[in-house]
């Protein structure tokens, strides 16, 4: 079972949970107040290693967005309190498997690129699939995927959006706050010109390309569109910055 490494797998706990949402977000605020050792925490991913498959099957497209989302985020704040050292090696970080969930062990790639972005090749730019998703992958990925959990995800770095606790019932409310609340505060505008995160490259296709992004940019109203004519995409800082949650209110 892969964690936190620092003591032998649990056993099962006394009552499983049948509810992942509810487990999904236990875990993650579980990471967000406890400390490494936390019984809470340890209990928390305990109970999502042992969901069982037909649970994540019931799940509806809401359900199931916000249960990988909340997975995601707290199997990398988990993993990182524990162990922050392993972050300077991303590149194994982000592909090695890191939590197990409904006993299966997965790294942060499997979820992000083959489960949240519909088996994607994670250096694809958006435009080419990966062919060769596990049968997990294949069983419990999203059917349409939704481009804004670029701005849901946070993977340990500076520049990664903030974290909240997702819920089936406002996901898609919610994915607009952090959609907007992320672009507004990584965009700058300067004679002309947008600088825009460096996310908004990497995975281009998600958005629909150069055309997708500035109508992305209007949608949101991050831009004037009569006063910008380029885009620009920044830097994007690696630096290890834990704690980025945002509060009940939505900030961060």
């Amino acid at each position: 079972m892969t964690a936190s490494e620092s003591t032998p797998a649990p056993g099962p706990p006394s009552e499983i949970d049948s509810a992942p949402v509810e487990t999904s977000q236990r875990f993650l605020r579980a990471v967000r107040a406890g400390s490494e050792h936390d019984p809470a925490r340890e209990d928390a991913r305990t109970r999502l290693a042992y969901l069982s498959e037909s649970d994540l099957d019931a799940l509806g497209p809401d359900e199931r967005l916000a249960f990988w989302l909340n997975a995601y985020n707290a199997a990398t704040g988990d993993a990182l309190l524990s162990e922050p050292d392993r972050f300077e090696s991303r590149r194994r970080f982000f592909s090695e498997p890191i939590v197990t969930v409904a006993g299966e062990d997965l790294s942060l790639d499997a979820i992000e690129h083959g489960i949240l972005r519909g088996s994607q090749w994670k250096y694809g730019l958006g435009y080419v699939p990966n062919p060769l998703p596990s049968a997990f992958v294949r069983r419990h990925r999203v059917a349409e995927p939704d481009f804004r959990v670029h701005f849901a995800l946070n993977c340990g770095a500076a520049s990664c959006p903030a974290v909240a606790a997702y819920d089936a019932e406002t996901v898609d409310a919610d994915l607009d706050a952090s959609t907007e609340n992320y672009l507004r505060s990584e965009t700058l505008v300067e004679d002309g010109t947008a600088y825009v995160p460096r996310l908004l490259l990497w995975y281009r296709g998600d958005f629909g390309g150069r055309s997708g992004i500035r109508r992305i940019l209007r949608e949101y109203d991050v831009v004037d569109p009569d006063g910008v004519s380029r885009v620009r995409y920044r830097e994007y800082d690696w630096s290890l910055a834990l704690g980025a949650f945002r509060d009940e209110g939505g900030d961060e």
